[in-house]
C-alpha cells in the first residue's frame, strides 16, 4: 500500500487560486486577419487580379474643352440641337439605352426650362417678382441637367480612363455644357474610329477536297492488293 505521508500529485485549488481576469462573451470569437487570404478582384467583372496588377493611369482627353471647331458637325448639332447630340453620345456609351430617352430628358430640363421662362416673360411681363421666379426655375433646371449629364461624362471617363478636364464632370456641364457635349462626342468618335481602323487578319478555310469515282476504285484496289500481299507473307511455305 502507498504510504499515507507520501506527497500527492494533485493540488487542491482554493478561492485564492482563482484567476482575477474576466473574459467577456464573444471575445475569443473575433475574426483573424490573414493577408495571404485576401484576393484582389475587379470591381466591374469580379475576376481575380494578380498581385502585380496596377490600375491604368488616367489619360488626357484627345481634344480640348474649347476645340469645338475641330468637328463642325458636332459643333452645329450641339449649338442648335444639344438634346439630340447628348442622346447620341449616351447611345454610343451605353448600348442598352436608346438615344431617345436621354434626348427627351435633356429637352425637358434645358429646352423646356428656357421655353417656359420665355413664355412667362412674354405673357406676364418682366417685373421683379416674375424675374425672380424665372431665374430660380432656370437655375434649378440647369443644375439638374448638369448633374444628369455629368454622370454620363463620369461614366465616359471611367470607361476610357480619362482625367477630370478641366474639373469635376458635373461642374463642367454646369459651366460649359455645350462645349462638354461636343468634346465627349469627339472623344468617342475618335476612339471608335481607331478601333475600327485596327487591321484584321482574315484566314480563308482550305478548299474542300473531293475524290472522284475512279480514284476511289484505285484506292480500294490498292488496299486489297496490300491485304493479299500480307496474307501471302504470313502463310507457311510448303516444300
Amino acid at each position: 500500500m502507498a504510504d499515507g505521508t507520501a506527497q500527492s500529485r494533485y493540488v487542491k485549488l482554493t478561492k485564492a487560486h482563482d484567476s482575477p481576469l474576466e473574459i467577456t462573451p464573444g471575445e475569443l470569437n473575433q475574426p483573424v486577419h490573414v493577408p495571404q487570404l485576401e484576393i484582389r478582384r475587379c470591381h466591374e467583372c469580379g475576376q481575380t487580379l494578380p498581385e502585380s496588377y496596377e490600375p491604368p493611369a488616367n489619360e488626357d482627353w484627345s481634344t480640348g474643352i474649347f476645340a469645338c471647331t475641330e468637328d463642325t458637325e458636332s459643333c452645329w448639332n450641339g449649338l442648335f440641337c444639344p438634346c439630340v447630340l447628348f442622346g447620341r453620345n449616351v447611345e454610343s456609351l451605353r448600348e442598352d439605352i436608346p438615344w431617345t430617352q436621354p434626348c427627351i430628358c435633356h429637352a425637358i430640363c434645358v429646352e423646356g426650362g428656357i421655353a417656359l421662362a420665355a413664355a412667362t416673360a412674354i405673357f406676364h411681363g418682366i417685373d421683379p417678382k416674375t424675374s425672380f421666379l424665372i431665374g430660380e426655375g432656370l437655375v434649378f433646371a440647369w443644375w439638374m441637367c448638369g448633374i444628369y449629364t455629368g454622370l454620363f461624362r463620369q461614366s465616359l471617363q471611367n470607361k476610357y480612363h480619362l482625367k477630370n478636364s478641366p474639373c469635376d464632370p458635373c461642374a463642367v456641364h454646369c459651366c460649359m455644357h455645350w462645349c462638354a457635349l461636343c468634346q465627349e462626342h469627339r472623344e468617342m468618335k475618335g476612339r471608335l474610329s481607331d478601333n475600327a481602323a485596327m487591321p484584321m487578319t482574315v484566314i480563308n478555310p482550305p478548299p474542300i477536297q473531293e475524290m472522284s469515282a475512279t480514284e476511289n476504285q484505285i484506292s480500294v484496289q490498292e488496299s486489297q492488293n496490300e491485304d493479299e500481299g500480307q496474307r501471302s507473307a504470313l502463310e507457311p511455305h510448303t516444300s
